[in-house]
């Protein structure tokens, strides 16, 4: 295994054809980021890669352009017999994989599809009966799909495993490891991930042929154009600075540790004013989207979530992300940090402290790499949160209203939403875990003794700012 690392010419010098760089001009992208010169060369030769990258380095583009080159003058796919697969760990990251892809693959002639849990399966069996060259998968419906005879990876020329940091972290390396099983033995497999360790190495030992590693623009490569702040203040008043960091110009990230804490912090952010969205794995798909369309579309400013939930998400010009939770581990604090900072961009990291996380604050900032600027502050009013999100503040009474609301129709919500609390304690009963909401796979059926389990208390509006931590992941 070598390692290698290189400029940045344009990426017609890298070997990238010029219908497909042509594409990327349209787009406005004319000069490749980092992991992108380092890899492009290799892996546009057929060789298999190790790249590493941080969220938002442009690995995406890494992956994608040496696929649809090696596929185009390929013959086309044939009935359950796609030519490439890309894994990933989330359905956000595979739609967002999709909308790279899908201009590269109407220039190549190529038809894709996207599998994923959550969804009826129906439209992509009827895709892949119809022969897609190239699959974008979360791992338990892929391999849901095979199970059933609707797939099958004996014709795959090139496997991409994207975020499999992320997937580790999961638990989903051993479905990994089934499916790249399935691929041909000799194809090109390239693996890109934000960290390289230990549960990475035994994929690349075991698939990967003479890889070549290029490490470029790593997780911690963004620190320095970040300015990392710890806010230290008492439990009760991180609602009330956070409605005023939140109700500044401009988007927002908000970390929670569990679902029931990004849930509770959104509709309590929305009943103070401030237009806010979660996302976490008890939502439905269809919730999903809906939430990510509004803070894409800027319908909401703020966006809460779970960090398992947020992995991979790509939203441009986010300012201000904030760690209402600390996370547990560094790693997780560097991937949260990833929504700001993004391709270069500048960005603030804000923590919440309270007296008895200030330990585990600063083990998290040693180990991260960082040296925050620490604030002690009262509360709301407090000159330091001008400085970290500056502008006049902005609230809109009643926060976010979903479109369907506003317009007299109901909608169907799993949690946090309108549907009151018989419903919610519902679905929670079906739920399956954090991993397989998080990328779609079918929930597990609980005992029905489970779905008579008392929420935690506090419901909605009347939570305290304690009720972050409380609740499942």
């Amino acid at each position: 295994m070598t390692l290698q690392s290189c400029d940045a010419p344009a990426f017609e010098a890298l070997g990238v054809p010029a219908h497909l760089s042509a594409v990327l001009t349209d787009h406005g992208i004319t000069t490749p980021t980092p992991i992108q010169a380092a890899t492009l060369p290799d892996s546009l030769a057929g060789r298999d890669v190790l790249g590493r990258g941080r969220t938002g380095s442009g690995k995406t583009y890494a992956f994608l352009l040496p696929l649809v080159a090696r596929l185009a003058d390929g013959p086309r796919a044939t009935a359950r017999r796609p030519r490439a697969l890309v894994l990933a760990p989330t359905r956000e990251l595979v739609g967002q994989i999709r909308t790279a892809l899908q201009p590269l693959a109407e220039a190549a002639g190529l038809t894709t599809v996207t599998v994923f849990g959550g969804v009826g399966q129906h439209p992509q069996v009827t895709a892949l009966r119809q022969g897609a060259d190239i699959v974008l998968a979360c791992p338990g419906r892929l391999e849901d799909l095979i199970g059933q005879g609707h797939c099958d990876l004996d014709a795959i020329e090139v496997t991409v495993l994207d975020e499999a940091d992320h997937m580790a972290d999961l638990g989903f390396l051993p479905g990994v490891r089934r499916l790249l099983g399935r691929t041909p033995r000799g194809s090109q497999r390239l693996l890109f991930s934000a960290t390289l360790d230990r549960a990475i190495d035994v994929i690349v030992r075991q698939f990967l042929v003479d890889p070549v590693t290029h490490e470029a623009d790593s997780a911690q490569a963004p620190v320095a154009r970040m300015a990392h702040h710890v806010l230290h203040l008492h439990r009760e008043q991180r609602v009330p600075v956070l409605v005023e960091l939140t109700s500044a110009p401009g988007r927002t990230v908000v970390f929670t540790r569990t679902k029931h804490g990004a849930r509770a912090l959104a509709r309590r952010l929305n009943a103070q004013g401030v237009p806010s969205v979660e996302l976490h794995g008890n939502l439905s798909q269809n919730a999903r989207t809906r939430n990510m369309d509004a803070f894409h579309s800027g319908l909401a400013t703020t966006l809460v979530a779970t960090d398992i939930a947020a992995r991979g998400i790509h939203v441009d010009d986010v300012a201000l992300v904030v760690h209402a939770d600390p996370p547990v581990e560094h790693k997780a604090y560097l991937h949260r940090s990833g929504r700001t900072a993004r391709a270069g961009a500048a960005g603030t990291v804000v923590t919440l402290m309270t007296d008895d996380q200030v330990r585990d604050v600063r083990t998290l900032a040693r180990q991260a790499g960082i040296k925050p600027v620490t604030t002690r502050i009262p509360g709301p009013g407090h000159p330091v949160l001008l400085e970290l999100a500056p502008g006049e503040r902005a609230l809109v009474p009643g926060g976010y209203v979903p479109p369907a609301v506003a317009t007299g129709r109901p909608v169907r919500t799993t949690g946090g939403g309108t549907g009151g609390r018989s419903r919610t304690r519902r679905r929670r009963g079906r739920g399956g875990g954090q991993a397989a909401a998080a990328q779609g796979q079918p929930r597990t059926q609980q005992p029905s003794r489970n779905r008579r389990r008392r929420r935690p208390s506090g419901g909605g509006g009347g939570h305290t700012a304690a009720s972050f931590s409380s609740g499942r992941r």
